[in-house]
């Protein structure tokens, strides 16, 4: 809403009513007498994106080209409804089982228990079902290899099961029935047909309940239960065939798809986005490439994304931050025209495999933001899952938000984001912020300030986030396979806890729902209130007589339940949120003499009275209570209230800035009062704060109140500071007001989209309402003479979805301002369209722009959001994590596998402090260390010396190495290898996780992270030297100490001689010489010559992943 005619900073770009916009400020005003004979607002953004048009593109092109109706999204939806869902299946898909092996995993009764579940809530019988088709092998070719295809075709109607068990053994994770062909065919071509329905347009999204699984196939090589990769092959059948160019890809399945992954690694047409548990590679598939820093790379560089999950026990909480802070953010601004989703159940709560803790009630939220996206197109595929119990709730329950069925309430409160999610969500941003706008939230530090940190141990507590990696690996390879037995059941009383937990969850989910979908509250009683000595005011009657005639033109009041005309507030529902002695004064204005209503209204701040404000108050009061008793009476889903006055701005004793009563802040106070409610959301994104909601309500917190608007410092109206980011409430209500301010006007549907999914719905799982009021004022809309903002009527409506998961679906849009007839009639007609589950245009979010430099608007929106983060992460321990601090420039990459220290030294020319020219002095003897980045760009630093290195990137150093120790006086470094395996595998087990080798013997032992052999062997032998294989570095166990000498260097040099095939740089102080034999001294003087125990910092060995306690 905005403030009144006398303010110059809300009455800024007025508009003829010719355009559909209300005309603005006081008709005395001269200025605003000149602003009424300027065009539309709606018409000049209309000639200034024609201009840019023809900027942009030849002249003779550029004159025939016509210019887009700034409305035509929303115009070009008026016909569309709800489509259906599809889904296809196949019942022979249950034959597929394993003959050998009873109690595998991969079972029948995973498809058998999916389809009853969705058959027991009446779900299939709603959908479009779909024949199954089995795929051609010319579709099949488009990514697997003729071999491939070939020698799963020769395994159809085998019965020789000894001989099937044999080459089942081959692969890993695999067995192989006589109907495998011909099922796995049928999987892929049912999830193609699934992709192709929804491509035509003959349904509007679709789940394909399959099996075999496909997301672990690989080119050539049958893995992980999987044989034919159906969503990939899926997902290149639309790009070869329908020529899409943008397509999403979420695997949720608990193990990485590395097949899917491997496919799509160099395309940028598809974004591969997979969250699932890694344990450092322990987990299986036990890839590198599962990692966070695996992005892509050539041209598909930034389009993959790996979420690791480096513990178990994973929750609601942990997926929902992963999808609000980075899956969301990426999915908006890359677009996509179809999204594919793995769903994969294994994470869910019970299953043996996955051990995470998700509830099935969860998948429905996760899925429901996407299904506004990609004009509604979401195909969801059925992959893993092994808890038959949760596997079949989660997959109904996503099938059933597909049907457009309200999101079940989370039953149990949601638990808060796990540390080691945190951590590997934000190593996950800050590898890709290079590549992403919308993922420049979190604010970065220089690695210089790591050096104020007066005590390393407490790095736990800044907010400085530290990119780490950690490789443990699995077991090494085999030739053969288990094939019996590969099951590993939970223990008995944690399956028995599992169960019980799932059978409360399901009792307790809330799955009713009423048939109408929503309520409509709007009395023309209402449009008497108006300006008697303004007509062109811009809070004028036409303005919900427009929304309401839209309705009618869309067909959309037949649609709704209309509420019951003439209901309004009484003093005492009034009284809930004013002052008695306010509402009498309002009753008083009854039948007063126009002049006199003039002159009071005169004394309020943007407030004029009329005869019957009184009664069209308390009816639009009234119109509200009567939605909120429909929505939780259980009568309808959600409401629609068309009512002015507006409200939000009303304080509890007067009128203020157009709004007399505050409707909404009444509705919330009554629906606790009588219906018994614990916590209410109201989401305000009316473009001027509501300064009357938030002081009724910064008390209580019970209520919590979202507000979403322009600022401006302080400037824009209302004025002051109450609505800046810092104003959190009072006393009780201490964190329950959350002010979300631009500073700058421009603002759009990606700002607005991005301060939702990383701020506000958050904020709202967090807080888990029973009820949502939205302050729908429409005057950040674009097109509107007094906001200054550009969000589109299809944006309100994908905000309405999104606020749409919460409480059930009990959500209630209020009209509050917007001053422009077309926009907030198109703006609310989108809201009510998506409540009623039709498709609206997915909002374009800027997708030319974002070629372009990032705009003063996105710049300021980005500052907002940072500051509110920070304030809010003192009260929202679901923002915690997203306040900390990334650096600006890691030094981690894609294929980076070794630690910080040889990162940074392959990126950085360092030379050694006593030496004028290049590190080792003779010009020969020089490495260049600025190599080729994984992302092609060569990094620009001057060359500086070890010593201006260190004290510039000080945070790297957990440990001092020792210059010298007498155990070097073992080491013959005149017999030194040439080169040094650093693949090698420990002698003892065979793995290859994290090795060390015995300088006195070359004996490759593994360190203590694995089975400790190497301690063992230095214990055993009295050999104390040991090289890691990994990163470098030299310990001795005898001083339980790091080491860094020259005398060291020929043995380091041979292994990063292999390791990287080039020499390593010479960083010491001393001439170095051919036999390696340097003094014992520190920089390899003889200990004779030194006068004391200085030691130079110009040759310390940089080691950054362990301290002293935790040497291998």
């Amino acid at each position: 809403m905005i403030g009144g005619s006398g303010n110059s900073s809300s009455s800024s770009g007025g508009g003829s009513s010719s355009s559909g916009n209300s005309s603005s400020g006081n008709s005395s005003s001269a200025g605003d007498q000149r602003k009424a004979g300027k065009p539309s607002a709606a018409l000049l953004e209309a000639k200034r994106r024609a201009r840019n048009m023809l900027k942009s593109q030849g002249s003779a092109m550029a004159v025939q080209e016509t210019v887009t109706d700034i409305f035509q999204n929303a115009m070009n939806a008026k016909g569309l409804v709800r489509g259906p869902t599809a889904l296809i299946y196949d019942e022979t898909m249950s034959q597929h089982c394993c003959l050998w092996d009873k109690e595998h995993y991969e079972c029948p009764e995973r498809f058998t228990r999916v389809l009853e579940r969705c058959r027991e809530l009446s779900l299939v019988e709603r959908c479009k079902q779909l024949p199954s088709r089995a795929a051609t092998k010319e579709e099949v070719l488009r990514l697997h290899t003729e071999e491939h295809f070939e020698r799963l075709k020769q395994t159809a109607g085998i019965r020789d099961d000894e001989r099937m068990e044999e080459l089942s053994s081959r692969y890993d994770s695999i067995y192989i029935h006589p109907s495998t062909f011909e099922l796995s065919l049928l999987a892929t071509g049912s999830t193609i047909e699934l992709v192709d329905q929804l491509i035509a347009g003959k349904a509007q999204n679709g789940m394909a309940i399959i099996r075999p699984p496909g997301h672990h196939a690989m080119k050539a090589e049958f893995n992980g239960y999987c044989f034919f990769n159906n969503v990939a092959l899926a997902a290149q059948h639309a790009l070869d065939v329908h020529k899409l160019q943008r397509i999403l890809i979420i695997d949720y399945d608990v193990h990485h798809g590395q097949g899917t992954q491997r496919f799509f690694y160099n395309d940028p047409r598809v974004v591969y986005f997979s969250i699932h548990r890694f344990e450092y590679g322990s987990f299986w598939p036990h890839l590198k490439e599962s990692d966070y820093h695996a992005i892509g790379s050539g041209p598909g560089t930034g389009y993959n994304f790996n979420v690791p999950l480096n513990a178990i026990g994973m929750t609601n909480g942990d997926y929902l931050a992963i999808f609000q802070q980075l899956l969301l953010p990426v999915a908006l601004e890359f677009q996509p025209e179809l999204i594919i989703v793995s769903a994969g159940y294994d994470a869910a709560l019970g299953c043996p495999e996955g051990e995470m803790e998700v509830t099935p009630a969860c998948y429905p939220h996760l899925l429901n933001p996407l299904l506004r996206l990609a004009d509604s197109r979401v195909a969801v595929v059925l992959e893993g899952g092994y808890c038959l119990d949760s596997l079949a709730e989660g997959a109904a329950l996503t099938l059933r938000s597909l049907l457009g069925d309200p999101c079940p309430p989370l039953v149990e409160p949601l638990a808060l984001p796990r540390p080691e999610l945190a951590k590997a969500l934000l190593n996950c941003i800050c590898l890709h912020r290079p590549h992403w706008r919308c993922l420049q939230l979190q604010r970065t530090y220089e690695v210089a300030e790591l050096t104020q940190l007066a005590d390393l141990d407490k790095e736990k507590d800044n907010d400085l986030h530290q990119i780490a990696r950690l490789w443990i690996g699995g077991p090494p390879p085999v030739d053969r396979y288990p094939t019996r037995d590969t099951a590993i059941p939970l223990p008995p009383e944690k399956k028995a806890r599992n169960l019980a937990r799932l059978q409360v969850l399901r009792t307790e989910t809330k799955l009713s729902m009423p048939a109408i979908r929503v309520c409509y509250a709007y009395d023309p009683q209402m449009l008497e209130h108006s300006n008697l000595h303004d007509p062109g005011h811009p809070e004028q009657p036409s303005r919900i007589l427009h929304i309401h005639k839209m309705h009618e033109e869309y067909a959309l009041l037949a649609r709704m339940k209309q509420l019951p005309m003439g209901r309004t507030a009484t003093t005492d529902e009034v009284c809930l949120a004013h002052t008695r002695s306010h509402v009498n004064s309002v009753r008083r204005l009854l039948g007063r003499d126009p002049e006199e209503l003039h002159q009071l209204g005169a004394g309020y701040n943007s407030v004029y009275l009329h005869p019957r404000t009184f009664d069209c108050a308390t009816l639009a009061a009234g119109s509200v209570l009567q939605a909120v008793e429909s929505v939780l009476r259980g009568e309808s889903r959600s409401g629609i209230c068309n009512v002015r006055p507006p409200g939000h701005h009303a304080e509890p004793d007067q009128p203020h800035g157009f709004c007399i009563f505050n409707n909404v802040a009444i509705a919330a106070q009554y629906a606790i009062r009588d219906f018994g409610l614990e916590r209410v959301l109201i989401v305000d994104w009316d473009v001027h704060h509501g300064n009357g909601t938030q002081h009724i309500f910064e008390s209580n917190p019970k209520v919590l109140y979202i507000s979403v608007h322009r600022y401006e410092h302080g400037a824009f109206f209302p004025k002051g500071p109450d609505g800046n980011f810092d104003v959190v409430g009072k006393g009780a209500g201490r964190g329950f007001n959350v002010n979300i301010p631009w500073n700058k006007k421009g603002m759009g549907d990606l700002e607005y989209a991005l301060a939702f999914q990383q701020l506000i719905m958050p904020i709202a799982y967090e807080f888990n309402p029973q009820l949502v009021l939205v302050s729908a004022g429409f005057d950040a809309a674009i097109g509107d003479p007094l906001g200054g903002c550009k969000v589109t009527p299809e944006g309100y409506g994908l905000l309405t979805h999104w606020l749409s998961a919460l409480a059930g679906g009990k959500i209630i849009v209020c009209l509050e301002g917007g001053y422009n007839v077309n926009s907030i009639s198109y703006a609310m007609t989108m809201c009510t369209k998506t409540l009623l589950g039709d498709p609206v245009p997915t909002p374009q979010l800027g997708a030319v722009a974002l070629q372009k430099q990032p705009t003063v608007a996105f710049q300021s929106c980005v500052e907002t959001l940072q500051a509110c983060l920070q304030v809010q992460g003192q009260h929202w321990r679901s923002l915690e994590f997203v306040g900390k601090r990334l650096p600006r420039e890691p030094f981690v990459g894609e294929n980076n596998n070794e630690d910080f220290l040889t990162a940074s030294l392959r990126q950085l020319n360092i030379t050694n402090d006593s030496v004028p020219r290049a590190a080792g002095g003779a010009e020969g003897d020089r490495t260049d260390s600025g190599e080729e980045r994984p992302s092609g760009s060569k990094p620009k630093v001057k060359v500086k010396t070890l010593t201006e290195y260190m004290a510039e990137h000080k945070e790297m150093f957990a440990v001092y190495p020792l210059k010298t120790c007498p155990h070097l006086s073992l080491l013959r470094p005149e017999e030194a290898p040439l080169t040094i395996n650093t693949k090698a595998a420990c002698s003892e087990c065979g793995s290859v996780a994290e090795n060390w080798m015995c300088l006195s013997c070359r004996t490759m032992a593994c360190g203590r992270y694995v089975n400790e052999h190497m301690q063992m062997h230095s214990l055993c032998s009295d050999h104390p030297l040991a090289l890691s294989l990994s990163d470098l570095s030299v310990w001795c166990y005898a001083c339980s100490a790091y080491l860094d000498h020259p005398r060291l260097y020929a043995f380091l040099n041979a292994a990063h001689m292999d390791k990287f095939q080039e020499p390593m740089a010479w960083t010491y102080a001393c001439q170095r010489r051919e036999d390696g034999c340097y003094g014992l001294g520190p920089d390899g003087r003889n200990v004779d010559d030194i006068p004391g125990s200085s030691s130079s910092a110009g040759n310390i060995y940089i080691q950054l992943e362990r301290n002293n306690s935790d040497s291998n």
